[in-house]
C-alpha cells in the first residue's frame, strides 16, 4: 500500500487470536489489539495525532512549541511528528524513568525538561506540585506553546472512541466483545474504546488495571495516582484491578514465547489481567464468549527496566545473588555517593558547596536552600578548564536521580578533589525523603 506520509498509516492496526491452549481459558476466544503497530510504535499515536492536530498549521505558522506532560509514548509520537512539521517539541516530566525512551527522544530532537514533582504523574488538585505549576503556566495568555494536554484533552479519548473500537468491531464482524481489558495510564485509550464497544452493546463487561500502590509499569497508574487524571472516570469500569511489575513480566514474556507477540510490559500487564480475570469467569460459562486487551507497544524500549527486575531473563546474575568469591578491586577514583539523611547532616555540619545541575527551570521551581545552580552543559565546561572549586571547600553535587552527578562526582576525584560527593538519588530521592525544598 502507497501513502503521502507516515502519518496517513496510524490507526488500522491487527486484532490478534491468543491459541486457546496458551490462555486455557473455556469458552472464550481472547484477542489482542496490537496497537504496537502504529508507526511510532504505540497507540498513543492516535491521540497524540487527533489532540495536536487542530492547532498545527498556525504552530507551524507562528513557529510555535508543542508541549506535552509526557515520560514515554504520547511524547515519542507529538516528537514524530512535531519534526514532521518543522516545530519543535517539548517533553516535561518529573522523571524519565525508561533510559531507551529518553534515548529515543533525543534521537528526535526533543528537548526535555525534568521538574522535581511531588508526584510520578501530573495531580491538578496540588497547587504547589512543579509539575501541576508548569501545567497552568501553559494556560495563561500569552502562551506562546501548542499544549496537547493530554490528561484533560477530550480528543484523547475520541481518538479510540472513533478510530480504536470501531475497529474492534469491525474485525468481529460487527460484534462487540463480552470483554474489555485495558491498563489505565492517562485513562483515553480505556475510555474512548469503552463508549464504542458499549455504543454497540451496553453490557460490555470493562476491566481497568492499575499498578500496586509502591510499583512501577510504564504507561500504567498506580491506585493512587488513577484519580487525579482529568479524563478518568470511574463510571467506565466494571471493576478495577491491581497488577504487579512481576506480573506485567510474566504476561509478557507468555506473549513474547507463545505468542511471538513482542509486547512491552504494558501489554504484558494486559494480558496477565485479562487472563486472571477470565479464569475466574470461565468455568461459569456456558456459551461462547469474547475478550479484547490492547497491547500498547513492543518490547524494545524496555530491556533496562526488564534488566532492572529480572536481569536472569537477559544473561546476568540478580542482584540478590552470591557475589563471586574474588570480588575485582575499587576503582581509586570511585566517587562517593551520600543519602538523604546523611547529606543533611553533612550539609549542616561541613558546610559544602552545593551544586544543582539540573535546568534553570527546575532549580527554580524547587531545589535545596543554598545550592548552586550550574547546569551540567556548563559544569561540563568548567570541568575541562580545570578543578572548578577548591580543594579545601567540600562538594556536593546533585542532579534529577543521581546519575550525572555520580559521573561528575567521579571526574572531580580524579583530578584530585579530596571530598566531592554525589546525593544518591538525586533530587527526586531529596524529595521522597520529604526533605526541605525552597523555591525561588
Amino acid at each position: 500500500m502507497r501513502y503521502d506520509s507516515i502519518i496517513e498509516t496510524i490507526g488500522d492496526t491487527p486484532l490478534v487470536r491468543i491459541a486457546p491452549q496458551v490462555h486455557n481459558i473455556p469458552n472464550m476466544d481472547l484477542y489482542a489489539k496490537l496497537e504496537s503497530f502504529n508507526p511510532f510504535g504505540s497507540l498513543k499515536d492516535r491521540a497524540a495525532w487527533n489532540m495536536v492536530r487542530p492547532g498545527l498549521q498556525e504552530a507551524v505558522e507562528q513557529e510555535s512549541q508543542i508541549v506535552e506532560l509526557s515520560s514515554g509514548n504520547t511524547a515519542k509520537a507529538l516528537a514524530a511528528i512535531a519534526g514532521i512539521h518543522g516545530v519543535g517539541f517539548k517533553s516535561v516530566t518529573n522523571r524519565m524513568k525508561i533510559p531507551e525512551i529518553k534515548e529515543l527522544l533525543l534521537l528526535l530532537g526533543a528537548e526535555i525538561q525534568e521538574l522535581p514533582g511531588r508526584t510520578e504523574c501530573l495531580d491538578p488538585t496540588d497547587s504547589e506540585d512543579p509539575l501541576t505549576l508548569f501545567h497552568r503556566s501553559l494556560h495563561e495568555p500569552g502562551s506562546t506553546h501548542l499544549h496537547t494536554d493530554q490528561y484533560f484533552n477530550e480528543r484523547n479519548p475520541e481518538a479510540h472512541e472513533h478510530g480504536t473500537g470501531p475497529e474492534i468491531i469491525k474485525d468481529l464482524d460487527g460484534r462487540a466483545p463480552d470483554w474489555f481489558i485495558s491498563g489505565v495510564g492517562t485513562a483515553g485509550s480505556s475510555t474512548g474504546v469503552a463508549r464504542a464497544l458499549r455504543e454497540r452493546d451496553p453490557k460490555v463487561s470493562v476491566v481497568g488495571l492499575v499498578a500496586e500502590k509502591s510499583d512501577f509499569i510504564p504507561g500504567i497508574r498506580n491506585i493512587d495516582e488513577v484519580q487525579e487524571v482529568g479524563i478518568f472516570d470511574p463510571d467506565t469500569y466494571g471493576t478495577i484491578e491491581k497488577v504487579s511489575s512481576d506480573e506485567a513480566i510474566d504476561g509478557m514474556l507468555q506473549l513474547i514465547r507463545r505468542c511471538g507477540i513482542l509486547a512491552g510490559p504494558t501489554g504484558g500487564a494486559a494480558y496477565f489481567g485479562a487472563v486472571r480475570h477470565l479464569r475466574e469467569i470461565g468455568p461459569r460459562l456456558t456459551e461462547p464468549a469474547t475478550a479484547v486487551f490492547l497491547v500498547c507497544d513492543r518490547v524494545e524500549s524496555y530491556l533496562s527496566y526488564i534488566r532492572k527486575r529480572r536481569p536472569e531473563l537477559l544473561g546476568r546474575r540478580p542482584a540478590n545473588d552470591p557475589a563471586p568469591d574474588v570480588a575485582p578491586a575499587a576503582d581509586a577514583g570511585e566517587a562517593t555517593t551520600i543519602s538523604v539523611a546523611d547529606s543533611r547532616t553533612w550539609i549542616s555540619e561541613c558546610r559544602p558547596v552545593i551544586v544543582d545541575m539540573r535546568s534553570p527551570y527546575a532549580y527554580a521551581a524547587l531545589h535545596i536552600e543554598g545550592s548552586l545552580n550550574i547546569v551540567d552543559e556548563l559544569f561540563e565546561e568548567l570541568v575541562r578548564a580545570g578543578l572548578p572549586f577548591s580543594k579545601a571547600q567540600p562538594v556536593l553535587l546533585a542532579c534529577p536521580v543521581g546519575e550525572k552527578s555520580l559521573k561528575y562526582a567521579a571526574r572531580l576525584t580524579r583530578m584530585g578533589h579530596p571530598d566531592v560527593r554525589s546525593l544518591e538519588g538525586g533530587i527526586i530521592a531529596w524529595r521522597d525523603a520529604g526533605a526541605p525544598l525552597v523555591r525561588e
